[in-house]
């Protein structure tokens, strides 16, 4: 498996490269009124319309003020038919990874800023431990949608 790590807020984190389309810079962002504070608002991508979430304010952190290096990373999640993009806000993206089955433990009960229910596992990397997030939840859109109402 191939995973995309990134900093948000301090914490290095992966998740699967495969419903990851592209990295664009920070764009311009136009906020929509009375959304959930993680949805920073939309953008235009080559003429569509495309939601960006705030990932830190998803996991209940601080909002993320933008710097230097940060961008948002495209998605691409649902079936053929029902395809859905959307945008993440990182803080910096490291590097894509190759990581094999051996590599990937389960996440500890308790110990991590992130809800269990947002984690695949840890993967052990070189000398570091990485939540690995599970974009099936993370970005369920009928998580979202449930949350924005």
């Amino acid at each position: 498996m191939q995973a995309l790590t990134f900093t948000l807020q301090g914490h290095i984190l992966a998740i699967p490269i495969d419903s990851v389309k592209e990295l664009i810079e920070l764009p311009e962002m136009t906020p929509v009124p009375m959304m959930p504070a993680f949805l920073r608002g939309v953008m235009n991508l080559r003429g569509s319309v495309i939601p960006v979430i705030d990932l830190a304010q998803r996991f209940g952190l601080a909002r993320t003020e933008p710097g230097r290096r940060s961008c948002v990373v495209i998605f691409e999640l649902g079936a053929a038919k029902s395809r859905q993009t959307l945008g993440v806000m990182v803080d910096v993206v490291h590097e894509v990874v190759e990581v094999g089955a051996d590599q990937i433990d389960q996440p500890p009960q308790f110990g991590t800023q992130i809800a269990l229910e947002y984690l695949q596992g840890m993967i052990r990397l070189r000398e570091q431990i990485l939540p690995l997030l599970d974009t099936s939840q993370v970005l369920s859109i009928e998580q979202l949608e449930s949350l924005g109402a």
